[in-house]
């Protein structure tokens, strides 16, 4: 597998499995390895010079396995390191490889579907705090209000198996009641961090009516998918075993017991280092 070309996604954690199994079942055909970052998690609160150093640390490391192209799949990773990577580190060290990030993707499918063009974003402090959303979308889709709301207890009820217990009422009543104050058009919700999709249940039962949730996966395998058919030098890369290989930075036993949350099934993973 290590020698293969396989299909890299990073995470600073465990939600990137959501974004993981997404593009599987739309590809299944590929071959994967998933690397998380998971003793250095989250990367929310962390700088944008911290970020940028740790999500390169693992590219790099994607790259030495044999990964010809790396999705960022967190939301925190493509907002402060993505851009960097690509204009900076790639060009001049690894020209033949590609990174691509969770952001843009989203951004593309949300202006179709919102028929308000009031966008509202719930995601990590960091992301919200990077305007990466409102950048992106308000390039794309030109005349649309975005407002974003940090939730900061979402990771930590989602990573403590807490998502679907009663106690994850309040947190998550309290950031969409926050969001909804600050533009009562919106109707259209991107959930801008990759754990948040285990909430949907909690999401939708305090949202308004009528008010659409847009969870990252499915639009980011479908994203991946147009761009390997633009870029067939690329696709003809990639091999195709039907496999997927996981990467720890934390606890091999830990790590097979959180993964089970977000893919309901159990994974064999290594441990690794990363500097």
């Amino acid at each position: 597998m290590e020698n293969g070309t396989c299909i890299g996604i990073f995470d600073s954690g465990y939600g990137g499995l959501t974004i993981l199994e997404g593009i599987r079942q739309h590809m299944p055909e590929y071959d994967y390895i998933y690397l998380g970052d998971n003793a250095r998690a989250p990367y929310g609160t962390r700088s944008f010079d911290v970020v940028y150093e740790f999500t390169l640390q693992a590219v790099k490391k994607l790259f030495e396995m044999g990964c010809p192209l790396v999705i960022l799949g967190c939301n925190t990773a493509s907002a402060k390191a993505l851009r960097s990577i690509q204009q900076k580190y790639l060009p001049q060290y690894a020209p033949d490889r590609r990174v691509l990030g969770v952001i843009r993707p989203t951004a593309e499918v949300v202006g179709e579907l919102s028929h308000t063009k009031h966008i509202g974003v719930l995601a990590t402090e960091g992301t919200i705090k990077s305007q990466s959303y409102n950048l992106e979308i308000e390039k794309l889709h030109p005349g649309s209000t975005i407002v974003g709301q940090a939730c900061p207890m979402w990771v930590p009820l989602v990573e403590n198996n807490e998502f679907d217990k009663p106690g994850a009422d309040y947190f998550v009543k309290d950031s969409l009641d926050k969001l909804m104050a600050q533009d009562p058009l919106i109707d259209t919700i991107i959930l801008g961090c990759t754990h948040y999709p285990l909430l949907l249940n909690k999401i939708h039962q305090y949202l308004p009516q009528g008010v659409q949730v847009i969870p990252q996966g499915q639009y980011i395998a479908t994203s991946l998918e147009d761009y390997l058919r633009r870029h067939p030098e690329m696709d003809e890369r990639l091999t195709r075993g039907g496999t997927c290989q996981y990467l720890t930075t934390e606890s091999a036993t830990k790590f097979r017991e959180s993964a089970s949350l977000f893919l309901h099934e159990e994974v064999d993973v290594q441990h690794i280092t990363l500097n």
